[in-house]
């Protein structure tokens, strides 16, 4: 078999090496899928094993933070083991955490099998990104983006579907258990099929452990100092402590990076123009892909009371759309301006996210059509564009840390993002149930019918504490639309906002030894 340097360098793809692309795009898809498909069984799963209700997310928690740890040492582990033998053994552990996690009689032993397949699972994401670039020439490396980038958003499109279908059809163990003859069939054929290319173990000597740990701390102090922060407020002193725990870590580890000769990542990428942008961008997409994903159900679950299989159907809209997108922004991503698809597609998703800024209580599938039409189709204009931008022209040395730092940012955004929608909807839901309580006792009859009060209600008689406790639910539903209102309008402005960076990127010619672009 040839190399991925060499099958690069050449312009030549054989069907095997389609074939193991193929197998890795599977196992990226899984990595990806077992988030929703968990996500929407945790109440049986916290049933069935007798989870206190407080307890309940680290279910969720543990496998994000050994994700978001393993995201940056991709490049690292890719030149110890090469891009094969990484795939093979991740999707492998991958595999076997999830037998376990089914197997798990415990919520310890639930969440040490959590971590292991977080872990597995966060190298199964860049290394696919990493692929397009050294495994394919300049001509296919737009469908091959394509290929992964659909499978990448697909797969939070339709968890809700198959998470919700396989628990009432099933029980909850199959919810681990439909990733092990995927995960068989894909570290089998990748073996054979996937370029080999020589290991490099003597690379563990120059291992630096400290750094290691300390950007596992500052991850993982990150992600649950944002995760209690809507609860507990920003300034409580478990989030201040947490993030002030990061920020440290974070700073000795750059440092430490930066002026070591054999460097766990290469963070030096970051000089690089483009890529800067191009992460930002990643990191924006994160915030609002990952927003709209977690904002739908809420939404539909909490005001229009729809079960997790009614809630995948209706939000299959964006991944149809995505399907159809696909093509058209892989056709025009090698014929035109990185930087004006890059516009394009996050200008298109501003507007989207913005179209769902005017959702009453009686918002449905209909209503909730055309916002998720006009995202849908925008999210592969904002995916292929930004990864040719920032990856596209980088030596093929780089690649590999820097397709792990691109996906990081992409999380990092997804986390902060959905920390803000919660601080957002937690804050100011009380602020809006108080103003329409207020409305209501000067006897607001337009409030009256948007809360759903017979106008006679507030004519015959006041207001009183007594009539506030029996609206009470009805009052903090509308609250609870207006503040969600809020949080897609802040994520929509985020959005738009990151376009005035847009200008300072450049469209830089491909160096010699560098993947073409």
């Amino acid at each position: 078999m040839i190399s991925a340097t060499e099958n690069n360098t050449t312009g030549s793809v054989t069907a095997t090496v389609w074939i193991g692309f193929a197998m890795m795009c599977i196992g990226m898809f899984m990595a990806i899928l077992d988030v929703q498909v968990v996500a929407t069984s945790l109440a049986t799963v916290q049933e069935a094993l007798n989870i206190a209700q407080d307890q309940m997310s680290w279910i969720q928690t543990s496998y994000l933070i050994a994700e978001i740890i393993a995201i940056p040492l991709t490049g690292f582990l890719t030149r110890l083991l090469t891009m094969r033998w990484l795939f093979v053994v991740a999707v492998s552990v991958f595999t076997a955490a999830s037998i376990a996690c089914a197997m798990s009689g415990s919520f310890t032993s639930l969440i040490a099998w959590r971590i292991v397949q977080g872990f597995s699972g966060g190298t199964l994401i860049p290394v696919v990104f990493s692929a397009v670039f050294l495994l394919f020439p300049l001509r296919l490396q737009p469908l091959a983006t394509t290929i992964a980038g659909v499978l990448a958003v697909l797969a939070p499109t339709v968890g809700p579907v198959v998470g919700g279908w396989i628990t009432s059809t099933y029980s909850w163990h199959w919810l681990f258990l439909i990733n092990v003859v995927p995960g068989i069939i894909a570290a089998s054929v990748a073996t054979l099929s996937l370029p080999k290319e020589r290991t490099s173990f003597d690379l563990i000597r120059h291992f630096d452990v400290f750094s290691l740990a300390l950007g596992a701390v500052a991850l993982a102090a990150l992600e649950i100092g944002i995760k209690e922060a809507p609860k507990r407020g920003w300034t409580s002193p478990i989030a201040a402590g947490l993030l002030a725990l990061c920020l440290i870590t974070a700073v000795i580890f750059v440092v430490r990076v930066l002026r070591s000769p054999n460097p766990l990542v290469n963070l030096g990428t970051f000089r690089d123009r483009n890529f800067s942008i191009g992460c930002l961008f990643s990191f924006v997409l994160g915030i609002g892909l990952f927003g709209s994903i977690y904002l739908m159900p809420v939404f539909l679950a909490y005001i229009r009371a729809h079960n997790a299989l009614e809630i995948g159907e209706i939000m299959l809209v964006t991944g149809v759309a995505q399907l159809i997108a696909a093509p058209v922004a892989a056709f025009l991503v090698r014929r035109v301006d990185e930087r004006l698809l890059t516009a394009f597609g996050f200008l298109l998703f501003a507007i989207g996210l913005g179209l769902s800024t005017v959702q009453t209580k009686a918002t449905d599938f209909d209503e909730m059509f055309w916002p998720q039409l006009v995202r849908g189709t925008a999210i592969m204009f904002c995916i292929l564009p930004p990864t040719q931008l920032a990856l596209g022209h980088l030596a093929k040395s780089a690649i590999d840390d820097a397709s792990g730092l691109f996906n990081l940012m992409r999380n990092l955004g997804g986390a902060i993002g959905i920390a803000l929608i919660d601080t957002v909807i937690y804050t100011r839901a009380p602020e809006y149930a108080q103003r329409i309580i207020n409305r209501l006792m000067a006897g607001d009859l337009d409030t009256a019918k948007a809360v759903g009060i017979p106008p006679e209600a507030l004519a015959t008689a006041p207001l009183d504490p007594e009539k506030q406790a029996l609206l009470a639910s009805l009052v903090d539903r509308v609250a609870f639309v207006d503040a969600i209102n809020d949080a897609w309008a802040l994520v929509a402005v985020m959005t738009f906002v990151a376009l005035f960076f847009l200008p300072l990127a450049r469209r830089v010619p491909t160096p010699p030894g560098a993947a073409p672009h």
